[in-house]
């Protein structure tokens, strides 16, 4: 089986990460999600694995859907005829507009906001997560 690879933080998981894959899942197309292993700070409070299993519980129905750990990267190269393509993905404005840092927020300032930009199966889970740090 082939992936369709995303590398990210994911600082928190949102729908408009999900909606990228989704343009995959829709198709039958399997998708692997790399969480990059980054030290916790004040704008990444998440670990790699929170994170992991943040989104493994989103997915947990889809066997489409692989979770992974990754190192740090400091960039993503490929040579000439290497086999696979490098795509962006559009997205319509108000899918782009979802923000993180704002969902990360409203979810430690005791707000409800940030809920209908995350998909429901982990608002327990992302509530303790970030309201421990």
């Amino acid at each position: 089986m082939t992936y369709n690879l995303f590398i990210g933080r994911y600082q928190s998981p949102h729908k408009g990460h999900m909606h990228i894959f989704d343009t995959f899942l829709k198709e039958e197309q399997p998708v692997l999600i790399a969480i990059r292993d980054i030290e916790p700070d004040a704008a990444n409070p998440l670990t790699a694995a929170e994170v992991q299993t943040l989104w493994e519980k989103v997915y947990a129905a889809n066997p489409l859907v692989k979770v992974i750990t990754i190192p740090d990267i400091a960039s993503v190269n490929y040579g000439r005829g290497v086999g696979y393509a490098i795509n962006e993905i559009n997205v319509p404005d108000t899918v782009a507009a979802i923000s993180a840092t704002e969902i990360r927020r409203q979810v430690i300032a005791g707000e409800n906001g940030w809920k209908e930009f995350v998909d429901g199966n982990i608002h327990d889970m992302l509530t303790v997560y970030l309201q421990s740090k």
